[in-house]
């Protein structure tokens, strides 16, 4: 009797996802811990993984549907049924029978026995085994290729069933696609953009799209954090000439260790000390409670700009880390981020943001509260201009800093201190490479 897989818990407070790919087709085998389809979630792209084996005789589900924890992806046949049940179908009884070819196999026909499972087994077992490799391009099975490659693929249209990997054992890298690209062969961005339809507003054609879940997402965390903090922001420079100074004689030898230092460790670990000293910027409001939350740990939230979104995976004690292991954890996060490969927890648990605006351009903006935080650190891109230091005016590197915070909980003063601390750590980097 065919078994219900249905979709797993994925993580606490995700409750449904849409449906990016799948993995399988009916008459595969599945085995456990294989993955089955790949799923967005609010912030997060994953693989769901089977908890069930045997031979799949449905998938309840398409690509683009929005599947709820709990909802039925696929019916499967298990392993052990799906070998017996072949020759015992045409009695009625379905426990009885299962015992008795049992019996008649081992005891009259020893070489006959083998033989009638045989027939109707290898062909099912078969097929899988040989899917990934010869029967790829002409059925929807397994791709070896990763979620970035995946991606990248939907969004320019290409159907990675086509493809031919030249990685190692086969898997598609990003060469692949756009080799299709090049050529031309766009079939499936062709169908992708057929299915929205040729449409017009009355002014011109248009084309639509369904909004992806990590936008949706984005939305209405933009939209709650609009409608419930009052928000003002305080703009401010830092002389960081001493900084880019011990960062360019330092360059070299992080990079020797694999390490790309650039201003941003050291914005992180000024802004983790300036929280330390100043709770009231790393703390929420519970209103419905009355209660001011202060955290007793600093988690620092860091604004990645992704293909698919603004992501903000969160590090991890920021106060505690000297500078080398906050630019090894930034790499790292960021190649993960951009690859697909975190999970929603990565995600969670920040009590501050920072958003960098200079990596793109840019200098001032009023950045909008990531809620339940009360604040959040907009950096712009460093440029030279005249400044008086004495009674001379002199050309220094100023770093743009726009800070916006929740003005039910943090007054002008405060904020204005806490910006001043973080400047101060900045401009004297000394104090950063010392700071406990």
């Amino acid at each position: 009797m065919a078994v219900e897989f249905k979709l797993p818990k994925i993580a606490e407070g995700v409750e449904s996802g849409d449906v990016l790919e799948i993995l399988v087709s009916v008459g595969d085998t599945l085995e456990l811990e294989q993955e089955v389809m790949e799923l967005e979630t609010d912030k997060a792209t994953i693989f769901v993984p089977s908890d069930v084996e045997g031979v799949i005789t449905g998938i309840n589900c398409d690509i683009g549907d929005t599947i709820a924890v709990g909802q039925v992806i696929l019916s499967v046949e298990p392993a052990a049924a799906s070998a017996a049940p072949v020759e015992s179908a045409p009695a009625v009884p379905a426990t009885p029978v299962a015992e008795k070819p049992v019996e008649t196999v081992q005891e009259p026909v020893v070489p006959v026995a083998p033989v009638a499972p045989v027939a109707p087994v290898p062909p099912v077992v078969s097929k899988p085994k040989t899917a990934p490799v010869e029967t790829a391009p002409g059925k929807k099975v397994v791709v070896a290729a990763g979620p970035a490659i995946r991606r990248f693929a939907r969004e320019v249209g290409v159907d990675l069933q086509t493809i031919q990997g030249s990685g190692e054992h086969g898997r598609i890298v990003r060469e692949d696609v756009l080799k299709v690209v090049r050529e031309g062969s766009r079939q499936g961005g062709s169908s992708a953009k057929s299915s929205s339809g040729s449409q017009s507003d009355g002014y011109g054609p248009i084309h639509v799209e369904k909004m992806p879940k990590i936008r949706q997402t984005i939305a209405k965390k933009m939209h709650e954090s609009w409608t419930t903090c009052p928000r003002v922001t305080n703009f401010d420079d830092a002389d960081v000439t001493a900084l880019e100074e011990i960062r360019q004689n330092s360059k070299k030898e992080y990079a020797a260790g694999g390490i790309k230092l650039t201003s941003m460790p050291f914005l992180v670990k000024a802004v983790a000390m300036a929280l330390k000293s100043h709770p009231v910027i790393n703390a929420s409001i519970d209103l419905e409670q009355g209660q001011i939350i202060y955290k007793d740990y600093v988690n620092v939230g860091i604004a990645i700009d992704t293909e698919r979104g603004l992501v903000v995976p969160s590090l991890r004690e920021a106060d505690k880390l000297g500078i080398p292991d906050v630019a090894r954890q930034l790499g790292q996060m960021a190649d993960n981020v951009r690859s697909g490969n975190f999970s929603i927890d990565d995600l969670r648990g920040g009590t501050f943001t920072i958003s960098n605006l200079g990596a793109i351009g840019g200098t001032y903006s009023t950045p909008i509260i990531n809620t339940p935080e009360t604040a959040i650190l907009l950096v712009g891109r460093s440029r030279k201009l005249p400044v008086v230091v004495g009674d001379e005016v002199k050309i220094r590197l100023m770093m743009p800093l726009s800070l916006s915070y929740d003005h039910r909980l943090i007054d002008g003063g405060a904020a204005a201190r806490f910006l001043n601390e973080v400047i101060g750590y900045l401009e004297a980097p000394s104090r950063l490479l010392l700071a406990l």
